[in-house]
This record gives structure tokens, sequence and C-alpha cells, in this order.
């Protein structure tokens, strides 16, 4: 009987359909420190962002035939290797894509008037309300201001989807997309599109123009760092809900500090799960604990996703 090891969990939708068509499905957290030695039981492994799947846990599992991430990014599997052992790696691009545009475009809400700093204020001991009202009264209006978003894949066309009916201007880098078409569906038979102005080349250009600035990309290295943020207008924001790593969390702390930057809104972070106290408490940023794809119309989709990827891999 074909066994997998959902070692993140698993929705119970997939777990349903996985078991009709007679797949096996361990739900039993297992250590990372024991995986070399149980996961030779499995001929799949589902994982979310916690369990790593590296060379020497696959070198070790020759039974292994399939890796599937229920989520976008694929960094806590080492892909080439697997695939050199003829092991197929998955992932569920499409499912979370909404779900990551909505959390992203809330934190700007949050960032343009404040609502961060006012939560946390007016949780604390005898807040002051008159003194926070009149500290919190400077807020902007989103209409008109541009968003930079860098990486245009799903994620970002949804986000760029989102924030052109409010007014907003949308302008893009990415070196794979040189065409920025955003298509609307209206009653169900008149479309509508809008042009997003695309950079494939230079960065800078982007992130000099914006209010504020999106972060929509895979990879682990550090790309926004102190000599990007002084490229980047006085009092901008900046976003990150795709991986932790990706912006230089010091050089973050610092250029919110001296003023160069006028917030930041963080669902990533370097050190997951114990993220770096300064940041979480810092009054400039708007913070959430990686819960980008953590809506339950996602987790379903995620769900139906890796499941039918599952079932048709095995099957053929």
């Amino acid at each position: 009987m074909i066994r997998i090891l959902a070692n993140d969990g698993i929705h119970a939708d997939a777990l349903m359909l996985l078991e009709e068509a007679s797949i096996e499905v361990v739900t039993t957290k297992i250590p990372q420190d024991d995986l070399i030695q149980k996961l030779q039981d499995f001929d799949g492994i589902i994982v979310r962002s916690a369990t790593k799947v590296r060379k020497e846990l696959i070198e070790a599992c020759p039974r292994l035939k399939i890796i599937v991430r229920a989520g976008v990014g694929l960094d806590n599997v080492d892909v080439d290797f697997a695939k050199s052992k003829n092991i197929s790696v998955f992932n569920t691009p499409g499912a979370s894509t909404r779900a990551v545009a909505e959390l992203t475009l809330a934190h700007i809400f949050a960032l343009s008037r404040n609502l961060h700093t006012a939560n946390r204020s007016l949780a604390g001991k005898n807040p002051d309300f008159a003194a926070l009202k009149k500290s919190l009264a400077g807020g902007m209006e989103l209409k008109d201001k541009t968003v930079g978003i860098i990486g245009f894949g799903r994620i970002g066309q949804e986000l760029a989807k989102l924030c052109l009916p409010m007014g907003m201007k949308v302008i893009a880098y990415d070196p794979y997309v040189d065409k920025g078409v955003i298509h609307y569906d209206v009653f169900g038979d008149t479309a509508i599109k809008l042009t997003v102005e695309i950079n494939t080349t230079d960065f800078n250009k982007v992130i000099q123009k914006a209010n504020f600035i999106c972060v929509h990309i895979s990879g682990k290295d550090v790309i926004i760092g102190k000599e990007q943020m002084l490229q980047m207008k006085k009092g901008a924001c900046l976003i990150n809900t795709s991986r932790g790593g990706v912006i230089s969390e010091s050089d973050l702390i610092e250029m919110l500090d001296n003023g160069h930057l006028g917030g930041a809104a963080l669902d990533v972070f370097t050190n997951e799960p114990n993220p770096n106290p300064d940041l979480l408490n810092h009054p400039k940023i708007s913070v959430t604990p990686h819960i980008g794809a953590e809506t339950k119309q996602a987790q379903v989709k995620i769900a139906m996703e890796l499941a039918d990827k599952i079932i048709h891999f095995f099957e053929n």
C-alpha cells in the first residue's frame, strides 16, 4: 500500500480524497532529527514550511518517490537533488494566491492609517485616548499612491488587480515577465483590461517611485538591504509577505529608526518560529505570524490541489 507522511498536517478534505484512493496517510508529526530513519518507510512526504527535506534525508530514503509542498515556495526542499534521484517534487502555486495578495493589501491599509499602532496602544493599560487620536491623525488615503511590486508572478498580479480599482498606480519589477495586462471580468460577459508598467532590468527604478514596496519573490538571498532602502522615497513603506531573509532585517530597523522609511509590514521572518523581538515590538512595523496562506478558502484549495497531484502521480 502507498504510504504518505503528512508531517506538517493535512486538511481533512485532502485526507479523505487520498484515503478514498487507497493511499495511507500518516499525520503523526515526526521530529526533524528522526525523519532520516522514519521516512524510509514512506513513498512520499507532504510538508509545509516547518519540515526540511534536504539532500541527506533524500539520500537516506530510497523508497521515496514524491515530495509535495502544501504552499508556494520550495526553499525547504533540495529540489534539484531530489529530481536527480528520480523523485518528483510538486507544490501548490495557485491555491493561496488570493489569500496572500489580500493579506498584503491588509498591511497596506494598516500602514496607511497606523492601525497596528492604534491597536497596540489602545490595548495598553489606561490609554490616553485624546493624545492617541491626535498622534494618529496623519494617516494617508491610498488613491493616487504608487505600489511597487517586486516579483510579478501570480501573487504580484493578484495584488495589482486589487490595488488598481482603488485608484492606486501600480508598477512592477520582474526579469521574467514583460507584459503587465490585468484582466477583470464584469458580470461574466464583459472584460476590462488595465496595464501595469513592468521593468525587466532596473530594480531601482521601481523602488525609487513607490510609496509602498511589496515583495513577492521566492528565494533565500537578501535582495533588499540598506543600499536599496536608501533608494526608496523618504517615508516609503516596505512590505514582505513572501520569504523571510529576502529583506535585511537589521537594515530595515535602522532605516525605520532614522526616519528614512515610514513603516514596514512583515508576515515572514528570518528566524522563524523565533523572530527577532525588535521587529515584533517595533512601533513602525505591522506584523503577522506567517499567515499569508492561512484562510479557510486557501487551505481547501491547497488540499484539493495536492491530493489531485498525488493521486494522479501514483495512477500514472
